[in-house]
């Protein structure tokens, strides 16, 4: 199980992105994660924030270089150039909002045109909240989910409601498709954190992680 650390030493460095519209949540999940705020009168994004976060699993420290890109039109042509090196995304719609779960096909064929095949993606299903306000059936996003091979997740940053689990879930996937003996490491074994190793989308690989089969 991945767990939380502060540690600057690291094994791992893995750049993530966050997408979908502008108002599904993505600044407070990010918040929410990494400083385990949230703030009700969050503004717009414009073009991007950028933070980091370290988590722990199999004793190993992961770091995560999170990106969070606005969500506007008029800033897309700015965001695109920072899919690059990214491997990982959470792609996220409002299930209080039917557009923007209608709109992740866009976002969906941007990721994977501008990231390596091995791109780990996670759809996340924002402000599990707002269930009373639900426009977006779990059911239809389940569905939507497995067509497009990925897992799917519901979160609430306000309520703090799976928003750790999903970024971890995201940040094993990754670590197990660059590193095949992750889940090898014996719970007693001792690591050294003082030799850094980053790891990055350049290996060939053919597996998808976080896939569904």
């Amino acid at each position: 199980m991945a767990g939380i650390i502060d540690e600057e030493q690291y094994d791992y460095l893995f750049k993530i992105v966050l997408i979908g519209e502008s108002g599904v949540g993505k600044s407070n999940m990010l918040s929410r994660f990494t400083k385990n705020e949230f703030n009700l009168e969050s503004k717009a994004t414009i073009g991007v924030e950028f933070a980091t976060k370290c988590i722990t699993s199999n004793n190993k420290t992961i770091k995560a270089q999170i990106w969070d890109t606005a969500g506007q039109e008029r800033f897309r042509a700015i965001t695109s150039s920072y899919y690059k090196g990214a491997m990982g995304a959470l792609l996220v719609f409002d299930i209080s909002k039917k557009q923007t779960f209608e709109n992740l096909d866009r976002w969906l064929n941007e990721v994977r045109a501008f990231t390596k095949p091995e791109v780990c993606i996670i759809l996340v299903g924002n402000k599990s909240d707002l269930a009373y306000m639900r426009e977006v059936p779990t059911d239809e996003a389940l569905k939507y989910a497995v067509q497009q091979k990925i897992p799917y997740f519901e979160t609430s940053a306000l309520a703090a409601t799976n928003v750790e689990k999903v970024f971890e879930e995201l940040l094993v996937g990754i670590a197990r498709v660059n590193d095949p003996y992750f889940d090898q490491v014996s719970e007693t074994q001792k690591v050294d954190t003082t030799k850094t190793v980053k790891l990055n989308s350049e290996k060939k690989k053919k597996l998808n992680c976080c896939n569904q089969n």
